[in-house]
């Protein structure tokens, strides 16, 4: 993607999960579907995803890469999220709260929309859902992984012929976090 993974917005919007599901656990099977089916929500609704993440078509459907990362403890951002979550063997488990002050009222929304829409679906109905989406099947990976890319997404959602402008979105996106940055430091 040529978005900027952003973990602190992502380590709130899987508390926002969490929290609309009423738990503080979550199988990160169903975690990470949610968390997909949020993004390509997003990008089809408003041009760009909550959470930023490259994705990866996996046998189970599409993968946020950085959040499975995260959850595997292999991603250079785990000490940000081990304060907040923990993996407990198949399951993600919030220990304290991030709060969603990174998230805007319609990210918000659209997580609690989905937590709605899917309330009644196990991870697996959920996998056999993203298995229905025209990007992971023109990029089934078999029993390996294989990146997906904006490119199929957007024209799964309709959204190709507003590529170039979804594109320089990011870039002025994140020319503006650069110098933002850099004013800060």
């Amino acid at each position: 993607m040529v978005f900027r993974f952003n973990v602190e917005k992502t380590i709130q919007a899987i508390a926002a999960f969490l929290h609309f599901h009423g738990s503080t656990e979550m199988s990160y099977l169903r975690l990470l579907k949610l968390l997909y089916l949020a993004d390509r929500e997003s990008l089809k609704e408003i041009g760009r995803p909550i959470t930023g993440d490259r994705v990866a078509a996996m046998k189970h459907g599409p993968v946020l890469s950085g959040v499975y990362d995260l959850i595997k403890g292999e991603h250079t951002a785990w000490p940000l999220w081990s304060q907040f979550f923990r993996s407990k063997g198949y399951r993600v488990e919030m220990v304290q709260d991030p709060g969603n002050g990174r998230l805007s009222k319609y990210e918000i929304g659209k997580i609690r929309e989905l937590t709605e829409r899917y309330a009644e679906q196990n991870e697996w109905d959920l996998v056999e859902i993203v298995h229905r989406l025209e990007e992971w099947r023109r990029n089934d990976p078999g029993d390996s992984s294989k990146p997906i890319s904006l490119d199929h997404i957007l024209e799964a959602v309709g959204r190709a012929a507003d590529r170039e402008a979804i594109l320089q979105d990011a870039r002025d996106q994140a020319a503006f976090e650069r110098l933002f940055a850099e004013e800060a430091g």
